[in-house]
């Protein structure tokens, strides 16, 4: 069975889905992208979701195309079409169609689209085990704080990354972790959680807002600081956090073993206080 997708108005099978040819989130990549997490049929985190996506927009100078509930509306309705009780919806935001030329166009109408994913998040059995990490060079633009939908520095990562063996790519510069292809990272020393602070060079990931939140709910000790690659193989634990692996421990770094191999209590308590945080908000006991 086909899905049912959102594009610029209308629902229809994602095989019969198109945008123009001149839309310059094609030519140029320029537009932005979110991802909202689904447990239980309903969407999380969002708040923030929203406030992030209109932050990109406001960036790039792009005018949101349609008011909040009308946006959030038509997640539910893909949700409720593609019957999704657990995963995702990604949805896309371009300038528009327009002859090619590198200035914004003097009148374009922005570009919607949008697709649901099934995902197994709650019970992930990566979970369980943890996953492999490698590090890579960051060889991105300087504005990572916007959520642009011009990712290909984060792909070519990623590819290196998955030929390494790795779940998942941690990105350095001058030495210092920047943050994972599509994930932000944290390490664990003297039960403190570090993990870098907001600027230009990363972006303002929800699921990390989230937890600096429980940390100070849950008295839990956080600096928000750069780390080296070497702070990172010597860390009592690591994790990273995205809208598609909520919290997940790592257990390997270039190789190295990271507390014992095994999840590390922290990762576990924060997995499963965010867990808690975003049942509770979608309402399932």
């Amino acid at each position: 069975m086909t899905r049912t997708v959102f594009v610029n108005g209308q629902y229809v099978p994602e095989d019969q889905a198109q945008v123009s040819i001149f839309d310059r989130g094609f030519v140029f990549g320029d537009g932005i992208y979110e991802v909202v997490p689904v447990i239980g049929g309903k969407m999380v985190d969002k708040a923030p979701f929203l406030e992030r996506l209109k932050r990109s927009l406001g960036e790039l100078r792009i005018d949101m195309p349609m008011s909040d509930a009308d946006y959030l509306a038509m997640h539910e309705k893909l949700i409720e079409l593609n019957g999704i009780d657990e995963g995702g919806v990604y949805s896309q935001i371009t300038r528009g169609a327009a002859d090619r030329d590198f200035a914004f166009p003097k009148a374009a109408t922005p570009s919607v689209a949008a697709f649901t994913m099934k995902k197994q998040l709650l019970d992930n059995p990566n979970a369980t085990t943890g996953v492999k990490v490698v590090t890579v060079e960051d060889i991105r633009w300087k504005r990572r704080d916007i959520k642009s939908v011009a990712l290909l520095g984060q792909v070519m990562a990623k590819q290196e990354a998955v030929e390494k063996g790795g779940f998942e790519g941690w990105m350095v510069e001058d030495g210092f972790v920047t943050e994972g292809t599509s994930s932000t990272a944290y390490i664990v020393k003297d039960d403190t959680i570090i993990t870098r602070p907001l600027s230009n060079s990363i972006l303002p990931g929800i699921r990390r807002k989230a937890l600096l939140q429980l940390c100070d709910k849950h008295n839990v000790k956080l600096e928000e600081r750069l780390f080296t690659v070497d702070e990172a193989l010597a860390a009592d634990e690591a994790f990273l956090s995205s809208a598609t692996t909520l919290v997940m421990p790592i257990v390997d770094i270039d190789g190295t073993m990271i507390g014992g191999g095994q999840p590390g209590p922290m990762a576990r308590k924060m997995r499963e206080a965010y867990i808690a945080e975003i049942k509770a908000e979608a309402g399932i006991a």
